[in-house]
This record gives C-alpha cells, sequence and structure tokens, in this order.
C-alpha cells in the first residue's frame, strides 16, 4: 500500500506540473486570479477539489 501511495504522489507531481510546463503565462494567470480571490472563495475552490477527487476515487474503486 505504501508504494500506491508514492506512486498516487508522484502522479500529482507529474500532473501539477503540467500547466506550468506547457503554457506558464496560463499559470500565471490562473495564480493572479487566486491572489485576487477572498479566502472564502479559495476554501471553496478547495473543497470542490477535494469532493471532485473524493467522487472520483470512488466511482474508480467501485
Amino acid at each position: 500500500m505504501s508504494d500506491s501511495l508514492w506512486l498516487a504522489f508522484a502522479l500529482m507531481l507529474v500532473i501539477e506540473g503540467l500547466l506550468p510546463f506547457i503554457s506558464p503565462a496560463g499559470w500565471r494567470q490562473v495564480f493572479e486570479r487566486l491572489l485576487a480571490m477572498s479566502g472564502g472563495q479559495i476554501r471553496f475552490v478547495g473543497l470542490s477539489s477535494m469532493v471532485a477527487g473524493a467522487l472520483g476515487v470512488l466511482f474508480l474503486w467501485r
């Protein structure tokens, strides 16, 4: 199980690195928008991301 967690972590890093590698200007724009958001909006984005990830895991686990 430990190997699976490390593999998942490595895959997450690869996926997160795609946007800055492919489009640095787009990545910069995303973070400029993020800086303009309030704390509540950022929390909502984080919650939405966690829920989407959990639903994806549940769907794939089935």
